[in-house]
């Protein structure tokens, strides 16, 4: 009898979306016009899909009245904010490709960012909290000092010639939003319909910038295809109708913001709700409550800072269904309390990559819990799974682990520019190669065991973090816990666990190796632990084990050790 292999399809009676998001968009204003599309609580915005076409289509006009062509990039640089969405729609409707740059990027990154993809406009936020961003682009390109709005010639940013700045207040060189969206008057509306019906739903329409641990980070170039028809079957997956109203504190720049969010409401009709302009736990709770919402979205770090308000207990909740928590692995316990304390019985775990638009499996309502809160689902609908041994290349049997590949619709056009990391990660037959382990059970769940880089190699055994992450997280003192390798002589490397603990406990080394004793095996019980309040991560959530291994390595004067080069 063969071998049942770690490979999987997604079937289904949905058919794909064979249309661009400008079209899709238009569409459901004119099936919801009076529907809530948009609603923004720190700028005090409310948009029904009617009126968010309205500047949507303003916006398209006056990008049009700027001379935007085909292909041209336009770049957002900003928090979360209403102009956001509405950049975003705006550029798929005239063609333009939308660059989405990292709010919390400094100097050096944004230069990088704006020459790598080669922005002709840039949609800045003129402050928020400690970054100037106008300060920013003046140290950059100092030339705004003297030009014209609209016709910047810098010498280190030679690509920008516009910048549309949000706020009121007005600056050298820069259009204002207000003052941009007059420009709409100078296009017609046939103009517009005539540069959408151009398009074809294969052109790139969005740049992503992955948040690279090492190097330079790298444009993922996804089209309309891509991220529409992925937003759209995370909303069928949840049951999304027009009635349901989502709150979305993750970051828009990202894909769970601006794809399994946004475009997942707008495929269905549903209210996209804005908590703040970057992640707070109350306002996201607030607007829950004051909003009725059906759904919520966030990153497990977000769920552990929610439940740990000390008000929680006083918000109603009561309104939530669904969700999905994705981003990076979701302790057992967070998922528990999720479902039950919060209200959210169908809450989902997604899981993906901004290569892949982003979502390649998510859990099912109705699924038994081990399977929701154990795993990370089963298959996308019209999308390929295999979990292969990263050496041979050939696909592992069910239940051993390897690196999981995807192959579909959803996997991204390439790197811009960058033809030789693209090779790389899309081999020839279209496979994705994501560089994350996981094993596959006989009815397709997937479960995600580890990076191949995060993998701890102790005395020739192999350690995933992730597994010593969920028992240390049974711990009653413990809050959050990330374990990595750091170098050690005898063994090559050696298990550490940083520990954030609930409020007004302590714990020690001593104490965590009790816990551990007879419980997990001993080569994975930590040898060094560190209490901090916080982990090093990406403004999506993702957990920085480099920088947080870099950091140990510094504190535990282990430099000499990991110079050793091992056999």
């Amino acid at each position: 009898m063969a071998t049942q292999l770690s490979y999987t399809s997604g079937t289904s009676t949905q058919p794909l979306l064979g249309i661009t998001i400008g079209d899709k968009f238009d569409q459901t204003a004119a099936q919801f016009p009076l529907h809530d599309a948009l609603i923004v609580h720190h700028q005090d915005k409310r948009f029904t899909y009617q009126e968010l076409k309205n500047e949507v289509d303003n916006a398209a006009k006056a990008f049009l009245s700027l001379g935007v062509a085909k292909g041209d990039r336009i770049g957002m640089w900003s928090p979360n904010c209403y102009e956001w969405t509405v950049t975003q729609f705006a550029t798929a409707k005239i063609g333009a490709i939308l660059v989405n740059i990292n709010p919390n990027y400094r100097q050096h990154e944004l230069e990088y960012a704006l020459n790598q993809s080669g922005c002709r406009i840039l949609v800045t936020a003129d402050t928020y909290k400690t970054s100037d961003y106008v300060a920013t682009l003046f140290a950059l390109a100092p030339e705004l000092q003297q030009c014209p709005k609209g016709q910047l010639q810098s010498e280190k940013l030679p690509h920008l010639e516009t910048i549309i700045k949000l706020g009121t207040k007005e600056k050298q060189g820069m259009w204002r939003w207000a003052d941009f969206m007059t420009e709409a008057e100078h296009t017609t509306t046939e103009a517009l319909e005539n540069r959408q019906n151009s398009l074809s739903f294969d052109e790139a329409i969005n740049i992503q910038y992955t948040s690279g641990t090492t190097g330079f980070p790298k444009g993922a170039t996804l089209s309309h295809h891509n991220i529409l028809n992925n937003g759209y079957f995370v909303g069928e997956i949840m049951k999304f109708t027009d009635k349901d109203r989502l709150v979305i504190p993750v970051p828009l720049y990202h894909c769970f913001g601006m794809v399994m969010g946004n475009l997942a409401c707008i495929t269905h009709g549903a209210t996209m709700i804005y908590p703040s302009a970057t992640f707070e736990p109350a306002a996201v709770l607030k607007a829950v409550e004051r909003e009725k919402a059906t759904a919520i979205f966030g990153v497990p770090t977000m769920f552990i800072a929610e439940l740990d308000l000390p008000d929680f207990a006083s918000y109603d909740l009561t309104s939530l269904r669904t969700g999905i928590m994705a981003g990076s692995p979701c302790p057992i316990e967070v998922m528990k309390k999720v479902q039950s304390i919060m209200h959210v019985p169908e809450m989902e775990i997604a899981y993906g990559m901004t290569e892949t638009s982003p979502v390649s499996t998510q859990t099912r309502v109705g699924t038994p819990l081990e399977k929701q809160v154990g795993t990370v689902g089963q298959i996308h609908p019209h999308l390929e799974v295999k979990i292969i041994n990263p050496e041979t290349g050939l696909t592992v049997p069910i239940g051993e682990s390897g690196e999981l590949c995807t192959r579909g619709y959803s996997v991204m056009l390439g790197y811009w520019n960058n033809e030789t990391a693209t090779k790389s990660a899309i081999d020839a037959a279209r496979w994705m190669h994501t560089g994350d382990l996981a094993t596959m059970d006989t009815e397709g769940y997937v479960k995600i065991v580890g990076r191949i880089k995060d993998m701890i190699i102790r005395g020739g055994e192999n350690i995933y973090p992730r597994e010593i992450e969920e028992f240390l997280y049974t711990h009653p003192k413990i809050s959050d816990v990330q374990v990595i390798g750091v170098p050690d002589v005898k063994y090559g490397e050696a298990v550490m666990a940083w520990i954030r603990l609930r409020d007004g406990e302590a714990i020690d080394l001593e104490e965590v190796r009790a816990f551990c004793y007879n419980q997990i095996a001993h080569y994975k019980t930590p040898q060094y632990i560190r209490i901090s309040d916080s982990f090093p991560m990406t403004v999506t959530g993702k957990i920085r084990k480099v920088e947080m291994r870099e950091i140990s390595v510094h504190e535990l004067g282990l430099g000499d050790v990991a110079q050793i080069k091992m056999a």
